[in-house]
This record gives structure tokens, C-alpha cells and sequence, in this order.
């Protein structure tokens, strides 16, 4: 029977060397890279947002309610394609507009109103429900598009 006799200082260059090798690898390995897709700058971007209710009583038992967007601030990048999906869960149906737009919509109750939108000016855009204005209106019923 034969044996294999291997010097301690052998073992040592090989351990070494592996040792080596490795972090080479990991210092110069290559990052993962993109090999199919569309460019970042065209992804369409979905927003989601819903109708809301807030109904009170005051001392004197008279019942109050106030409509509102959720959520009512959104941050839209500026020139970017951007859906935004509007589900009616409060109140029959809301016909609404975007302040500084041609866009004018309506959200019914059950439904879901979906809108394709591009802002090429920077600036606040308010969505306004016609029905709930102002407060005399149980509004006002705004919501706050910021594109920038």
C-alpha cells in the first residue's frame, strides 16, 4: 500500500493559494447586468387612489359628512407616463376635473375610472370633484397632484 506524503508547506501554498484566487473573484467578479427590458424612463408608473367618507353628528344630532381622494397629496414625476386608477367606495358618483387640464372624469361607486396621464409642466395640478366642491357641498373633495 502506498502513501501520499505531502509537506506541511505545500498544504500551506495551496490554502494560500485558494485563498487568493477567491478574493480576486470577488473583487473583479462582474455585476449582474440588465440583458433584456425596457428602459427605466418609459416604465408607466400606477397610482392607486379610492373615494372616502367622513361622517360625524353634531351636539344638536344633526349628521355631517365630508368626501375626500386617498390619498389626497401624490408625487407624479415630471414628463413620465403615469396611470392613475380611481376606485369609487364612497358616495354614488363623482365627476371631477384636473385644475390646468382638458382631463375631466367621473368615479362611480363599485366602478373603477382609469386615467392615462403625462404632465410635461412641472407645478401642483388639483383633482376636483364638481359634486363636493366646497364645504356647503360636504367638500371640499380636492386632491393634490405634484409633478416635479
Amino acid at each position: 500500500m502506498k502513501v501520499l506524503y505531502v509537506p506541511r508547506k505545500w498544504i500551506l501554498a495551496i490554502i494560500l493559494c485558494i485563498g487568493i484566487g477567491l478574493g480576486t473573484w470577488y473583487v473583479v467578479k462582474p455585476e449582474a447586468v440588465q440583458t433584456a427590458g425596457s428602459p427605466a424612463a418609459s416604465k408607466r408608473i400606477v397610482i392607486n387612489m379610492v373615494t372616502g367618507e367622513f361622517k360625524s353628528k353634531l351636539d344638536n344630532g344633526k349628521e355631517i359628512e365630508a368626501y375626500r381622494w386617498d390619498p389626497g397629496t401624490i408625487h407624479i414625476p415630471h414628463n413620465q407616463p403615469v396611470t392613475l386608477s380611481i376606485y369609487g367606495v364612497n358616495g354614488k358618483e363623482h365627476p371631477f376635473y384636473i385644475e390646468g387640464t382638458n382631463v375631466k372624469g367621473n368615479v362611480i361607486k363599485g366602478k373603477e375610472t382609469v386615467l392615462h396621464l403625462r404632465f410635461k409642466k412641472e407645478g401642483i395640478y388639483r383633482l376636483i370633484c364638481k359634486t363636493h366642491a366646497d364645504i356647503s357641498h360636504n367638500g371640499p373633495m380636492i386632491a393634490y397632484l405634484v409633478v416635479d
